[in-house]
């Protein structure tokens, strides 16, 4: 069993590994720079399991940031039924990718 850890950025949570890459909403920095994600909710190591109470204490998530993109483009179209209203725009996510490079937890 490998270890894995449940992070959260961007008010969402995501279950990271080492050496995977990761879709979060925009940070900040540059490509290149090391990023510490320490949001730690939960952390699993060979069947040992630490809950954090909101989160795990001295656990971080260090990550590389490979690439600030965006994601596809959102339609969103209002419409009014019988009163000739019609407003159609669109929306791109700024997202930021991440390589993860270690989970550590500091007892």
């Amino acid at each position: 069993m490998s270890k894995y850890a449940i992070v959260e950025s961007g008010g969402k949570q995501y279950k990271v590994t080492e050496g995977t890459t990761l879709d979060v909403d925009r940070l900040p920095g540059e490509v290149g720079e090391q990023v510490v994600l320490d949001q730690v909710l939960l952390v699993a190591e060979d069947g040992k399991v630490q809950v954090g109470t909101p989160t795990v204490p001295g656990a971080q998530v260090t990550a590389t940031i490979q690439e600030h993109f965006k994601g596809p483009k959102i339609i969103v179209f209002k419409y009014r039924p019988k009163k000739r209203y019609r407003v159609k725009t669109g929306h791109r996510q700024q997202y930021t990718r991440l390589l993860v490079n270690s989970i550590s937890v500091v007892e």
